[in-house]
């Protein structure tokens, strides 16, 4: 799905998706990635949704956001408690989304300036 045309080179804005890639600028990711306004990592996690274990959280806690959008692929899923602890001892808000949803949430997001980011799992194909 194309979800607008963005000639703005200032910040990291996803403009297409689907249940296994994004493109952001030029760029078409398909493994899962971390994307930020100013910067997009994409070394955060290896394997889907099932492997999500205490490192990736953690690593995503470091990232110095206010607000983190989990993107879990074509269905909405919630990771176990025990693994969202790193974000909340560091104060970070999460929301947990498809991946369609969170993506146009973190454009948003994104428009209004806020300190955001967006963890984005594909599903397998």
């Amino acid at each position: 799905m194309k979800l607008h045309l963005d000639k703005s080179d200032q910040y990291n804005t996803i403009a297409r998706y689907d249940a296994r890639h994004v493109m952001i600028g030029p760029n078409r990711y398909e493994t899962s990635l971390i994307v930020l306004p100013e910067r997009i990592e994409t070394d955060w996690h290896s394997g889907g949704f099932e492997a999500l274990d205490e490192a990736a959280f953690a690593r995503l806690a470091g990232l110095g956001c206010e607000i983190l959008i989990l993107g879990t692929g074509q269905r909405q899923r919630f990771p176990q408690p025990r693994l969202l602890k790193a974000l909340f001892d560091a104060r970070i808000g999460v929301d947990v989304m498809d991946l369609g949803s969170a993506c146009r949430t973190y454009n948003i997001l994104v428009a209004e300036h806020r300190n955001v980011a967006a963890a984005l799992l594909f599903d397998p194909a």
